[in-house]
């Protein structure tokens, strides 16, 4: 069994069009590090520096993992992993 994980529109170009992928891994860091040796460039778009972007959502299991341990957070085989762009804007 292997982690899904949801990918959002706008980094499909990196998984080839799918909206989901499998990954492994002990914690979401190891997950990232795992889909990018197979997603070439995936990581770097989540991940800025030594923790996830500012403006990148990520969850495990519908919780925000900023709310659990960040990118520590652990993760285990049959977990749901959804990254979400944040968005804004309306009007002014």
């Amino acid at each position: 069994m292997a982690i899904e994980v949801r990918i959002p529109t706008i980094l499909r170009t990196y998984t080839d069009g799918e909206k989901s992928v499998q990954g492994a891994g002990s914690t979401l860091d190891e997950l990232l590090t795992d889909l990018d040796s197979r997603h070439a460039g995936l990581r770097g778009r989540v991940v800025d520096g030594g923790g996830l972007r500012r403006f990148v959502n990520v969850y495990l299991n519908d919780e925000d993992v900023r709310f659990l341990d960040g990118i520590a957070t652990k993760v285990a085989d049959g977990d749901s992993v959804t990254i979400l762009p944040a968005v804004a804007g309306g009007m002014a």
